[in-house]
């Protein structure tokens, strides 16, 4: 597993821009302020891209790729057309399955089975419908803590930007498929529950 995936801390932000249809951001490390990983959306349609405008934008395919600057393919985050309840799949830097999520029925603020390789559930993604805040259980013990850092007023306001703070416990190891499952989650919490 690339050394990237190791940190425990990210700041994810998102690219600003009023009339976007792909979603792309760079994740920092938020002692430094160096990016990291990059996260790209770049081989959209032409009929995608136009319901990306629409009402319909959270059913949407999307194809994203976490990767390092230089290009290298870290994480790759699938999901086809969604009708009713997403299903993503989560892909590793050879393009093989790691696992996925599956979006939970009914739930109040937002939530996801994270699902290894197996579809056998790891961990839940758990939102408040208070706020923008999310946690990956795995019963009792929280994995990983997911929060919107604000850019400011007038940045919020005028722009879809999100800028989002991931910390990853210390009891996650370094080179378990867990953390790019979790980090791919970020991802799918944007695209699917807070469009």
């Amino acid at each position: 597993m690339h050394e990237a995936l190791k940190r425990n801390v990210f700041l994810v932000k998102e690219h600003v821009g009023m009339f976007k249809a792909a979603n792309n951001y760079d994740i920092h490390d938020p002692q430094t302020g160096e990016i990291i990983m990059e996260c790209r959306e770049e081989h959209l349609g032409m009929i995608t891209k136009l319901l990306r405008f629409t009402d319909y934008k959270r059913m949407t395919p999307f194809d994203i790729q976490i990767r390092t600057p230089d290009g290298n393919q870290l994480i790759r985050i699938k999901r086809g057309i969604s009708v009713f309840l997403s299903k993503v799949t989560v892909l590793d830097e050879q393009n093989q399955v790691i696992g996925g999520f599956k979006q939970k029925f009914f739930s109040i603020g937002g939530a996801f089975n994270v699902l290894d390789v197996n579809d056998n559930p790891i961990c839940l993604l758990q939102g408040k419908w208070t706020g923008w805040d999310f946690k990956f259980m795995a019963g009792e013990t929280e994995l990983a803590h997911v929060s919107k850092k604000w850019a400011g007023i007038g940045k919020e306001l005028f722009t879809s930007a999100d800028n989002y703070v991931l910390e990853i416990s210390e009891s996650v190891p370094g080179d378990n498929a867990v953390r790019q499952l979790i980090l791919a989650a970020i991802m799918c919490i944007d695209m699917v529950l807070k469009e």
